[in-house]
């Protein structure tokens, strides 16, 4: 698949990098020229090839970690001497009912969605204030527009990473400054699903309900694909969305606009 957008010589840093979406963005920008930071907890040694044919950096990062995320956009700022764009994509996921989760869950899920996103936002903007302006993307999720029972405190981080961007949006607009979000949901092939899927009871009736619960997913009988949420992040990214900034774009085929119709 041919890579409509141009990232040439832009420094571009990415969480949460080292699979699913975040790999499927370093790859995708990296082609299209772009110097990429990938930082994630856990590398993987998959990847090493292809981030070292693309030139992609692989760091180490605990978004949790204030001093993580400042290395992180230091090592790209000390290297090139700015950063244009930043993803934040490192997340985790949690299902279970509210009495259920423990102080150390709550946070551990709270610090990764949100805390995480909070740091790369903080410290990205630093810079970019001093060089002008930049871009920054977010990974939210379906279920930071709309609740969800099953899993009410990843719910409650995206929701409030969807109003991290729009607020961040506001205050920086003036400074040439653009952050938006994406809200994908059912994507197949990434951390968090794969391992939702492997711990359950019935693998493939867990991935099928998946399916179902989004319209467009079950029309075509597949997941998202990370490729395609990359995508839409690059369009974020790119000059193409110079005026567009507080936005949350749904990447997943309706799953969020509310109950389907029933039947054929």
């Amino acid at each position: 698949m041919q890579n409509q957008y141009q990232f040439e010589n832009q420094i571009v840093v990415i969480t949460g990098a080292g699979n699913g979406i975040g790999r499927a963005t370093a790859i995708m920008m990296a082609e299209a020229g772009a110097h990429v930071f990938a930082g994630d907890l856990n590398h993987l040694p998959e990847n090493q090839e292809t981030f070292s044919r693309l030139g992609i950096t692989a760091v180490k990062c605990d978004v949790r970690q204030e001093s993580d995320v400042q290395k992180l956009i230091e090592q790209a700022v000390q290297q090139h001497g700015r950063i244009d764009i930043l993803v934040n994509n490192a997340g985790i996921g949690m299902v279970k009912p509210i009495h259920q989760v423990t102080e150390a869950e709550w946070d551990a899920c709270i610090d990764t969605n949100l805390k995480g996103t909070f740091l790369g936002c903080k410290h990205a903007i630093r810079n970019m204030l001093a060089t002008g302006g930049g871009t920054i993307v977010n990974t939210a999720s379906n279920a930071g527009l709309l609740p969800r029972a099953h899993d009410p405190v990843y719910s409650i981080s995206k929701h409030a990473v969807v109003a991290l961007t729009e607020s961040l949006g506001l205050c920086h607009g003036k400074d040439n400054i653009r952050i938006n979000c994406v809200c994908p949901g059912p994507v197949g092939e990434t951390g968090m699903m794969n391992a939702d899927i492997a711990s359950a009871t019935d693998p493939e009736g867990l991935t099928q309900s998946m399916i179902r619960a989004s319209p467009i997913a079950a029309a075509n009988k597949r997941m998202i694909s990370p490729r395609e949420v990359a995508s839409a992040i690059c369009y974020l990214a790119s000059k193409d969305a110079v005026m567009v900034t507080g936005t949350a774009i749904r990447i997943d085929g309706g799953k969020s606009l509310g109950v389907p119709p029933q039947g054929n």
